[in-house]
C-alpha cells in the first residue's frame, strides 16, 4: 500500500506539522516515509503545503504531480490543488476559509468544519489535528496507537502533556467528516 497525500493551506494553520506527525506517525508503525515541505518566506499567513508519502515499498521520489489525498484548508490551496487529485481520490476540506465549495464528479469530497470544532473546544490550537483525524477516519493510512507516537517525537518535551488535547481533537474530527458526493 502507498499512499500519496498533499496538506494545503496558510501558514499558522499547523500544515506542516500536521503532515511531520503523519509521517513520523508511518515511521513508527514501520512504513516507509517522505515528507517534503513547500512555504513561503512568511512564518504566519503565508501559503504552506507539504506532500506526505506512506507507504509498504521505498519511496521512490518526493516529486508528485498528483496525489491520493489532498487537504486543502483555504481557498487558495483548494484552487491550486483541486485538479491534483487522482481520479477515485479524496478531497478533504474545511469550509471556513473556503467560500466557493470544490465541485469535481470522480473524486470523493469530504469536509471537516475543523474551525468550528476547536471553538467548541474552546482551543483553535487543535485544529489541525481536528482535520488530521478526519483524514484518518476516511483513510487509515497509520494506526491511532502511532499517531500518538508521533506526536510524542514531533512535539518537544515540554508540549507532551498537551497529548491528551490532541488525541481527543483527532477523535472529534473522526466524528464530524462528512461525505459530500
Amino acid at each position: 500500500m502507498t499512499c500519496e497525500i498533499l496538506i494545503a493551506g496558510f501558514g499558522g494553520q499547523g500544515v506542516l506539522s500536521m503532515g511531520k506527525i503523519l509521517a513520523y506517525s508511518g515511521l513508527m508503525g514501520g512504513k516507509e516515509v517522505s515528507w517534503m515541505p513547500a512555504y513561503g518566506p512568511e512564518q504566519r499567513g503565508g501559503t504552506a503545503n507539504v506532500t506526505v508519502i506512506v507507504s509498504d515499498d521505498k519511496v521512490s521520489s518526493p516529486i508528485l504531480n498528483s496525489y491520493d489525498i489532498v487537504v486543502v484548508l483555504n481557498q487558495p490551496s483548494l484552487d491550486k490543488f483541486l485538479n491534483s487529485v487522482k481520479p477515485g481520490g479524496i478531497l478533504i476540506y474545511d469550509d471556513n476559509s473556503i467560500p466557493v465549495p470544490p465541485k469535481r464528479d470522480d473524486i470523493n469530497i469530504y469536509l471537516v468544519e475543523g474551525v468550528k470544532a476547536s471553538v467548541e473546544m474552546a482551543n483553535d490550537k487543535v485544529f489541525n489535528m481536528i482535520i488530521l483525524g478526519g483524514l484518518l477516519k476516511v483513510a487509515p493510512i497509520v494506526d491511532l496507537q502511532h499517531i500518538t507516537l508521533g506526536l510524542k517525537k514531533s512535539l518537544p518535551e515540554r508540549h507532551h502533556k498537551l497529548i491528551p488535547m490532541n488525541e481527543e481533537a483527532i477523535k472529534k474530527g473522526m466524528e464530524i467528516i462528512k461525505k459530500i458526493n
